[in-house]
């Protein structure tokens, strides 16, 4: 999930008239939860999010119970254009399966999924707000305007290799599809939602929605909390998500949280940890000015700044030594 110092960078940064279009000082995790947010990484810039997750299911008209652990990993990568986004993703699981008549152990890639996002609107780029000197309460009231979300949309395939913890008429690759919109809301929330339709050309389609709310608490410290549903005729659930993240360093993220849902067939309920880190040492600053004719501007401030270096020097030598 974003964290909180990164959202105060964010909103600051759509304060001015120049502005960076993606990037954030700190680190902008997905995690704790699984949804997508709607801004990329930043060009050039490379994030490896990964966590461990134990899990116990149990389903009461069938008489089965499974636990095991699950290991994912998702990596970021910002190219070509500040708004692009490359993923990569893999979920591992091993579990103990247990029926009436027998256990199983199980072990394989649950998920592995090639994809790209682009965000397409952002409702703050060009867009300058500025900030009343006189008036710390007109600064932060509630704004309508923070209704229209960022939208970005998301496109990519899924990988199966001989996976039992699918249906088996799952072909070897199959199309995931995602809509994903967020909004920056005042007093430190974001609000993430992800439209999904996932392997739409299969015998068992799935089509789910994720909405998730997290705030910023502290500088350090961020809570968010998640409703993921999906429905197909293969499998359908709804989710109930929950936890924190914690922010090492600028580009390092510790997080945890737990999942449960409502149902018995089966009931579902698990918990885990993970870890982000940025690698950021080849980005440069992409500024997005909102007038015209940056090159005048540039040489414009640079005799303003002339100017007033000058006007400094003589009201010193006015004053002469010693004063």
């Amino acid at each position: 999930m974003i964290s909180p110092r990164a959202y105060l960078i964010l909103i600051a940064a759509f304060a001015s008239a120049t502005v960076s279009a993606q990037y954030t000082d700190v680190i902008n995790s997905n995690r704790p939860g699984k949804s997508l947010s709607a801004f990329s990484v930043g060009k050039s810039v490379f994030q490896a999010e990964g966590g461990l997750n134990g899990f116990v299911e149990k389903h009461e008209l069938l008489a089965t119970d499974t636990n095991g652990i699950n290991m994912d990993l998702s990596l970021r990568w910002g190219l070509f254009y500040e708004q692009l986004e490359f993923n990569f993703d893999l979920q591992y699981q091993y579990d103990a399966y247990n029926t009436p008549f027998g256990s199983e152990n199980r072990s394989a890639l649950r998920q592995t999924t090639i994809g790209a996002k682009y965000l397409f609107y952002d409702p703050n780029k060009n867009y300058e707000e500025k900030p009343n000197l006189y008036s710390w309460k007109a600064n932060h009231k509630f704004k309508w305007r923070e209704f229209i979300p960022a939208v970005a949309v998301y496109a990519g395939f899924n990988l199966n290799f001989d996976n039992p913890f699918t249906f088996e008429t799952d072909p070897a690759i199959s199309p995931k599809v995602m809509v994903i919109t967020q909004n920056q809301f005042s007093g430190g929330y974001v609000f993430v939602t992800n439209i999904i339709a996932d392997k739409v050309t299969t015998d068992f389609p799935s089509y789910g929605l994720i909405l998730t709310l997290t705030k910023g608490i502290t500088d350090k410290w961020s809570a968010f909390v998640e409703n993921q549903n999906y429905k197909s005729d293969y499998y359908s659930d709804a989710l109930i998500r929950g936890g924190a993240a914690y922010l090492i360093r600028e580009n390092i993220q510790l997080d945890g949280s737990l999942t449960f849902n409502l149902k018995n067939t089966p009931s579902v309920f698990s918990g885990g940890i993970g870890l982000s880190w940025r690698f950021d040492k080849n980005y440069k600053p992409v500024l997005i000015r909102s007038g015209k004719n940056d090159g005048k501007d540039k040489d414009k401030d640079k005799k303003n700044k002339d100017k007033k270096k000058k006007r400094k020097d003589e009201v010193e030598l006015e004053k002469g030594p010693g004063k």
